[in-house]
C-alpha cells in the first residue's frame, strides 16, 4: 500500500470489495455464534491493502452492524434478556476504556499466550458443565443455591471489557464465557446478551477510530453489508439449532483462536 493516506481508498477494487462483503458475511455468522470473526476479517483486509491500524479500525464497522442486527433478531425471538444485558453493559464498558488506556504498559506477546492458554481452560470448564453426570450434580446444588452476586457480576464483566480493550481478539468468547458460567446462562440466552454487550462495546470504540482517521469507509461499507446478513444467519442458526450446535462451533472457533495467539499459525 506504500504512503497512501490513511482513510478512502480510492482505488481498491471493486472484486476486492465483494470479496470483503463475503469475508464479513461468513465473521458475522462466526462472531453471532460464538465470536472470533475477527480473526478471519483482519488478515484479508490487510493482505487486500489496508495498513493494520485502518484494517483494525474498519473492522468495528462491521462488528457494530452485525450486533446490531443479530440484538434486534434475537430481541424478535424472544431470547434477549434484555434487563441483564442492560445491567452489564456499564461496567464492561468501562473496563474496556481502562483496558484500552493501560495496554501500553503491559507486554502484549506474553499476554496474548496468556489468553490463549485461559480460553482452553475456560472451554473444558464449559464443556464438563454439559455433561449429564455434572449438569444433574449442578441441578441438586442449585436447588437450594442462590443467584450469583450482581458485585461478582458486574466485576467480571468489567474485568472482560478491560481485556477487549486490550487486546480484542476472542472477547466474544470470554463474553459468552462469563454468561454462561457466571450468570448461569444457556448458550443460546447468553449468546443474545453477548451480541448487545458487543454493540455497546463497540459503539464507543468507534468515534476513536474515526478521531483519528483509522477508518476506510468504503471497505467499512462493504465490511457492513456482508455481516448484517452474517449477523441475521448466526442469530437463526443459534436459535434454530440450539446450545449444541454453538458448544460445537465454540470448539473450533477457540481451538483455532488460541493456537493463532499461541502464533502456530
Amino acid at each position: 500500500m506504500g504512503d497512501r493516506p490513511r482513510g478512502l481508498i480510492p482505488s481498491m477494487d471493486p472484486l476486492d470489495l465483494l470479496l470483503i462483503a463475503f469475508v464479513g458475511l461468513v465473521a458475522g455468522a462466526i462472531n453471532t455464534v460464538a465470536g472470533g470473526g475477527t480473526l478471519i476479517t483482519l488478515p484479508v483486509m490487510i493482505v487486500l491493502g489496508l495498513p493494520p491500524h485502518v484494517a483494525n479500525g474498519t473492522n468495528r464497522i462491521g462488528v457494530v452492524v452485525q450486533s446490531a442486527v443479530a440484538s434486534w433478531q434475537f430481541h424478535k425471538e424472544k431470547a434477549l434478556d434484555l434487563r441483564l444485558a442492560v445491567r452489564l453493559i456499564l461496567p464492561a464498558c468501562i473496563g474496556a476504556i481502562l483496558g484500552a488506556n493501560l495496554s501500553l504498559d503491559l507486554d502484549e506477546a506474553v499476554f496474548k499466550k496468556l489468553v490463549a492458554v485461559l480460553m482452553i481452560l475456560v472451554l473444558t470448564v464449559m464443556l464438563v458443565r454439559e455433561l449429564p453426570t455434572f449438569k444433574r450434580r449442578r441441578a441438586e446444588r442449585d436447588e437450594d443455591a442462590r443467584p450469583t452476586p450482581l458485585w461478582i457480576q458486574i466485576s467480571v464483566f468489567a474485568a472482560i471489557g478491560f481485556y477487549g480493550g486490550f487486546l480484542q481478539a476472542g472477547v466474544g468468547f470470554f463474553l459468552l464465557a462469563g454468561l454462561n458460567l457466571v450468570s448461569d446462562l444457556d448458550l443460546v440466552k447468553a449468546n443474545a446478551i453477548k451480541v448487545m454487550l458487543v454493540f455497546a462495546y463497540t459503539a464507543l470504540a468507534i468515534p476513536v477510530f474515526v478521531w483519528h482517521g483509522q477508518i476506510d469507509w468504503l471497505a467499512g461499507g462493504a465490511l457492513a453489508a456482508g455481516s448484517m446478513l452474517g449477523g441475521w444467519l448466526g442469530t437463526k442458526m443459534t436459535v434454530s439449532w440450539g446450545p449444541l450446535f454453538v458448544r460445537i462451533i465454540l470448539l473450533f472457533v477457540v481451538l483455532a483462536s488460541s493456537t493463532h495467539l499461541l502464533g502456530l499459525w
